[in-house]
């Protein structure tokens, strides 16, 4: 056994540095890779040689964002790959095809790589594992498993067939949401419009009065000039907000906080809970079908959990089936999953159906889900549109505030 030293990075870019026993380099970086790390360095102490391959040393490089390349891409991509891997097509000929037909520049040269990396002795996933911007973990545990089981194009359409199904369900997401938040942008900029425009306009008029305003055109006053006169220090005060956010949600602690915050908050916090729940017994029921161990399904879905809490959650289970127990008791001890989910989960187990009943499970809470997605957003639109109303009436009030106490004035005399 030789003694290692590395550096490597999380997902998150967070950087690890540690030293470990392997027979060799290659080994280390691949038992790295299944903890979901990003290899940037590895030397042998003692000041020998690390031993690494042409093909690790390449590792190291983090060619390509996901910006740019599509989820469809992703999806057909994985589509026409088991189509033609299943036809009897050889890899590296289904690979140059399914280039060829590539939907943008960036998706090409991505193909192309892993084409090039593939030729040059890595494995697929190995080849896929290098871009973990573009190949989640969930695309490399899968591919990993179908070429151990020599069932790659069973895997890859299984894969896709997720993907598509994960794809349309956002886009419901995002329709249901799309009116209520075109009615809340309409109701900014007829707020903004109203204080830029209109109340300078009627505060030129009350100076020319010379009379004491009413505090709640006083406010309203006060917040249109701070808007028209220091808007930028407004924007860089937004800015340094959203800023001062966005950094700490890059880290562990913050996007914790986050996600916590989000399960706390009122109907929002529920769906989100559903949602995970569905998402993880769609994962499970994927991979288990796709003969990944239940072990590693559990891993995969823990390094690709885009949500901390959720990520706590799949390793506490992960940890209690490790240790001897039945699925279904680690699940029930989070407290994270409704009872029905752990009791079918149970009656899977005892009928040696589990990936069957994570199916029944996922399809279940998907019909809930889009049933709430439907009555969150019927519910915010008549709440926006009262908000509008309270809003935009309150500020129309408070000017005309003066001028009723003017009317009210001249009449007394």
């Amino acid at each position: 056994m030789n003694k290692f030293s590395f550096t490597a990075r999380e997902p998150s870019g967070r950087v690890v540095v540690g030293s470990e026993e392997a027979e060799n380099a290659d080994i280390l970086v691949a038992r790295l890779q299944l903890r979901g790390l990003i290899i940037t360095g590895v030397r042998k102490e003692g000041g020998g040689k690390s031993g690494l391959s042409p093909q690790i040393h390449a590792f190291k490089k983090v060619k390509f964002s996901h910006y740019g390349i599509k989820e469809d891409d992703l999806i057909m991509f994985g589509r026409q790959l088991a189509t033609a891997i299943g036809s009897g097509v050889p890899l590296l000929r289904s690979i140059d095809v399914i280039m060829q037909q590539a939907g943008s520049k960036k998706f090409y040269d991505v193909i192309q790589a892993i084409k090039r990396d593939v030729e040059s002795g890595f494995s697929f996933r190995d080849a896929l594992a290098k871009n973990p911007a573009v190949f989640s973990n969930l695309w490399v545990g899968m591919v990993e498993t179908g070429e151990a089981s020599g069932n790659l194009p069973l895997v890859l359409d299984k894969l896709a067939h997720y993907l598509e199904s994960r794809a349309a369900f956002k886009r419901k997401i995002v329709s249901a949401a799309l009116y209520p938040l075109v009615l809340m942008f309409v109701a900014l900029l007829a707020v903004g419009f109203f204080l830029v425009f209109i109340v300078p306009r009627f505060s030129v008029i009350f100076k020319d009065l010379a009379i004491t305003l009413p505090k709640p055109t006083q406010i309203l006053i006060f917040v249109s000039d701070i808007i028209r006169k220091r808007i930028w220090f407004v924007f860089i005060g937004i800015g340094g907000i959203l800023y001062g956010v966005r950094m700490s949600l890059k880290t562990r602690d913050g996007k914790r906080a986050f996600d916590n915050l989000k399960l706390r908050l009122p109907l929002l916090g529920e769906f989100i809970r559903l949602r995970e729940t569905e998402k993880f017994c769609s994962s499970m029921n994927t991979l288990l079908e796709a003969g990944v161990p239940i072990i590693y399904a559990l891993e995969i879905i823990e390094r690709a959990s885009d949500n901390v809490i959720m990520e706590a959650v799949v390793k506490t289970v992960k940890e209690g089936v490790r240790e001897g127990k039945p699925l279904m008791q680690p699940m029930e001890q989070t407290g994270f999953f409704p009872g029905m989910v752990t009791q079918m989960v149970s009656i899977g187990e005892e009928i040696g159906e589990l990936d069957k009943m994570f199916k029944k499970i996922a399809v279940f809470y998907a019909e809930i889900l889009e049933t709430q997605i439907t009555r969150i957003a019927t519910m915010f639109e008549p709440v926006m549109i009262l908000f509008m109303g309270l809003v935009i009436g309150s500020m129309v009030i408070s000017m005309f505030l003066p001028i009723f106490q003017i009317a009210n004035v001249s009449g007394g005399k």
